[in-house]
């Protein structure tokens, strides 16, 4: 694994590039939640499978989480640092075939905004934050909607922040796929019942 800093307008964001053996079949970048960076257990779950399965992969930390504060910028300011350093590593030549967005959490939400932005081949939205908890009337279904690629979103058994059902009402009519798996929205009852859906998509929907 190699990790570099790349600048952004908000500060520098981190970013930490696992290569598979061989060409790579694609990129697939990673952002995080809003509790933490991207050494989660899934993210790192996620990271090691789809690298085995032959995709170059970048988990992205944000600038805040670089300069260590504890509290995430709002979602704007998420999207400008994101854009930044997915443009960056695609002008500098480090983004190899198909580029997959994702993220958990306020990461998917990042992937899902900007990917058609960023002529992205797949969302990977792990954990997605349909709602706040308790709260389904203040839906962010429109943020799944208007990803116009390939998406899957991996969702805990028991989300509080919308379970796998929720979300598969949210995307009706819409080619999204949900894959439920173990757990609440931290997702770390079962990391490799994540990681086994994302590379499994990864494999049937964007295989090289």
């Amino acid at each position: 694994m190699t990790t570099r800093d790349v600048p952004t307008p908000h500060g520098p964001a981190r970013v930490h590039r696992t290569e598979p053996d061989g060409a790579p079949r694609g990129t697939l970048l990673l952002g995080h939640g809003a509790g933490a960076g991207s050494d989660s257990a899934d993210l790192l779950a996620v990271a090691d499978a789809a690298c085995a399965a032959g995709w170059a992969v970048l988990r992205v930390d944000q600038p805040w989480v670089v300069a260590g504060r504890r509290i995430a910028p709002a979602p704007a300011r998420l999207d400008e640092g994101w854009t930044a350093v997915v443009t960056q590593l695609r002008a500098a030549g480090g983004l190899t075939g198909p580029v997959v967005v994702g993220g958990r959490s306020a990461g998917a939400r990042v992937a899902c905004r900007t990917a058609a932005a960023l002529g992205a081949a797949g969302v990977l939205a792990l954990a997605f934050p349909l709602h706040p908890p308790g709260k389904p009337e203040k839906s962010r279904a429109a943020e799944l909607a208007q990803v116009d690629v390939p998406l899957l979103v991996v969702q805990g058994g028991t989300d509080a922040f919308g379970r796998p059902a929720e979300v598969e009402a949210a995307l009706a009519g819409h080619p999204g796929q949900v894959q439920a798996v173990p757990g609440d929205h931290g997702l770390k009852k079962d990391p490799g019942a994540v990681a086994t859906a994302a590379v499994d998509w990864l494999g049937t929907r964007l295989a090289t």
